[in-house]
């Protein structure tokens, strides 16, 4: 990773665990300062998709910023994402890029899903930014 690293806790999930396009995503998440950065592990739970990204953002504004830096970003490096879901709102983002999927939550609607307890035998590490704690 970048200068930015991100110590990633939780004893299954370590950096040169994750593919470099899902380490990127993480990278460009934090660049536009995304807060509670958690990886899923969905590889053997889910047919759909191998990862799971959640972030969210202060607002709506927020919330936009970091889905563009994360599409803008990837597809500067070549990864192309399959569909967009929810950026008019911008109170749930998904970014489906068929291996990961990114999803950017208002903080609310975050709270009312739940993804990390829905996928909860997912193995799952949170992203710390450095000099956050």
């Amino acid at each position: 990773m970048s200068g930015r690293e991100s110590a990633i806790s939780g004893a299954e999930l370590r950096p040169a665990d994750l593919p470099e396009t899902v380490r990127r995503a993480l990278e460009l998440c934090q660049e536009r300062n995304a807060r509670e950065l958690v990886v899923l592990d969905l590889r053997g739970l889910s047919d759909a998709t191998d990862y799971f990204i959640i972030a969210s953002g202060d607002s709506e504004v927020h919330v936009r910023a970091i889905s563009s830096q994360v599409r803008e970003g990837l597809s500067r490096e070549g990864v192309r994402y399959l569909g967009v879901e929810g950026e008019r709102a911008a109170r749930w983002v998904l970014i489906d890029y068929i291996d990961l999927v990114v999803h950017i939550f208002h903080p609310v609607v975050r709270e009312f899903y739940q993804l990390e307890r829905l996928w909860g035998d997912a193995p799952m590490a949170l992203i710390e930014i450095p000099g956050s704690t």
